[in-house]
């Protein structure tokens, strides 16, 4: 990506700085490289213990180790590579989400060596998606924000060679390829969620958009306020008034080679910062976190970058919905009235209830455009955070067959998600005496109510709604997750993407 000279912005600064990065990572199937650093070997609860260790199990559980999955044990070597003893847990048990870990673990034990080699016995692991695992888990562990620092300790990962003993290399290289291409996506959203908000206007990531819709084959309209107010899209305007910033809604679209196997739509709420408005928020250390409210247009973004390389065979179109929220002379105010893309008249109870206000907008203008299904993603309430705390999203569904595609895909891909009841009852709390719906609803269930204001808009489209509002951001190092933003989302969308069909 372009390196700033405006003095306004540090020296050296990128958009996409853990996409360089990745790039220059080579991974490859392969007995371990001459020049590596550190060699990780997997041990297991029921094999022997690999000899290259030099060590046997009395001696690993002497010194503290266990074989679970997420242990390991650095021995340091006065010559050659570093070696780590990294837990496998029981071999009949190892699947991909162990794989993710275990990895994970391997590169933070070895976190001052830039190369590294690991070597497995695949146990009953199919090869590729092993070998998919096993780079998502090594590249995403590794990742850190550093672009703002002038000096920094970490040592990226130049290279990573993964021997699974037992399987065929060309399938362990498909499935290192495919977990790079996966994790590309979790990267780019983590990019962009952790850029400062100074940084990241609605109008960059326009910019960010259209360069890599460029790079990686998606389509890529921009609506600037005028367009938007064309479109008539009350909400996003409404939202934007208070700031010196102008909005956009970015349009990404993908189409497959050959006929399309349905049509996919993808909202992200993409609040650049959100100080809640008028009802502005209190000086916490959540109110620090809100650069990360875009978080959901940025798991969009970075699925989009993935779709042609996954050979996705549905069409695609995504709609970001990008401001931030601003308290001013013009902001919007408590009592206001918006008007949504599909004439809906919305009451202003909450003006730091504006995700789902920004996002009404998008989702009539994907029903205009047809789409099978929806999938929307936000970071959209504390009450998701209250509920299922950092780990978990909760899922809010009108189809059950929507829901399953999303449930399996979060499996699949370690973002962990759970399906709450989309309880009606608690509908007439959004009720207003002067407009067609309100933005808020009462003390309780708050995530419930906001997915309830936005199936107002949905009507009888397939619907999923994930509130990513829990697990946007990470406080601490844990396994794949790094500290700071998650890109959580980014992944699951692409698999969404990749396995979508016309839902029953």
């Amino acid at each position: 990506m372009t390196v700033h000279t405006d003095h306004r912005i540090p020296a050296g600064f990128t958009e996409l700085p853990g996409l360089d990065a990745l790039e220059g990572i080579t991974l490859s199937a392969a007995p371990p490289a001459a020049d590596a650093q550190a060699v990780g070997y997997a041990v297991f609860t029921d094999k022997d213990v690999p000899a290259e260790l030099g060590l046997d199990r009395d001696a690993l559980t002497r010194a503290g180790f266990e074989a679970a999955v997420g242990k390991t044990l650095l021995i340091p070597a006065a010559t050659g590579p570093d070696l780590v003893a990294v837990g496998a847990g029981g071999s009949g048990e190892i699947d991909g989400a162990k794989l993710r870990d275990l990895a994970a673990a391997f590169v933070r034990a070895a976190s001052r060596a830039a190369r590294l080699a690991l070597v497995i016995d695949r146990a009953s692991v199919d090869a590729a998606s092993g070998a998919a695992a096993l780079a998502e888990g090594a590249v995403l562990a590794r990742y850190r924000y550093t672009i703002l620092k002038s000096e920094s300790k970490h040592t990226a990962l130049d290279a990573l060679t993964v021997s699974l003993e037992g399987a065929d290399g060309e399938h362990v290289t498909q499935g290192l390829a495919a977990g790079m291409l996966a994790a590309r996506a979790t990267i780019i959203a983590r990019d962009v969620t952790n850029t400062p908000p100074g940084l990241l206007t609605a109008t960059n990531l326009a910019e960010i958009a259209q360069t890599l819709g460029e790079r990686f084959g998606f389509g890529v309209e921009v609506f600037d306020k005028a367009a938007l107010t064309e479109l008539g899209c009350g909400g996003l305007l409404g939202v934007n008034q208070g700031s010196v910033e102008e909005p956009r809604m970015i349009k990404l679209t993908y189409a497959p080679s050959g006929i399309a196997r349905g049509h996919l739509g993808l909202v992200g709420k993409g609040i650049m910062y959100d100080s809640g408005g008028i009802s502005l928020k209190p000086s916490d250390p959540m109110h620090l976190l809100m650069k990360m409210d875009m978080g959901g247009a940025a798991a969009v973004l970075g699925a989009f970058t993935v779709v042609a390389g996954l050979g996705t065979a549905a069409r695609v179109r995504g709609w970001l919905m990008c401001t931030d929220d601003m308290p001013s002379g013009t902001a919007y105010k408590l009592g206001d009235v918006l008007v949504a893309r599909n004439g809906t008249t919305v009451e202003v109870k909450n003006t730091d209830a504006e995700g789902r206000l920004v996002m009404m907008d998008a989702i009539a203008l994907a029903n205009e455009d047809g789409v099978d299904a929806i999938v929307d993603i936000a970071t959209l309430t504390g009450a998701a955070l209250m509920a299922l705390g950092q780990a978990t999203a909760p899922i809010f569904a009108n189809n059950d067959s929507t829901a399953a595609l999303v449930e399996r895909s979060a499996a699949a891909t370690g973002e962990s998600v759970w399906r709450m009841p989309l309880e009606r009852k608690y509908r007439p709390q959004l009720e207003s005496d002067i407009a067609d719906i309100s933005n808020l609803g009462g003390k309780y269930a708050g995530a419930t109510t906001a997915a309830l204001f936005l199936d107002h808009f949905v009507g009888k489209t397939p619907w999923v709604h994930i509130d990513i509002a829990g697990t946007m951001q990470s406080d601490k190092d844990d396994s794949w997750l790094t500290a700071g933003a998650t890109g959580f989302g980014a992944r699951l969308l692409a698999a969404v993407a990749t396995d979508f069909g016309p839902p029953e």
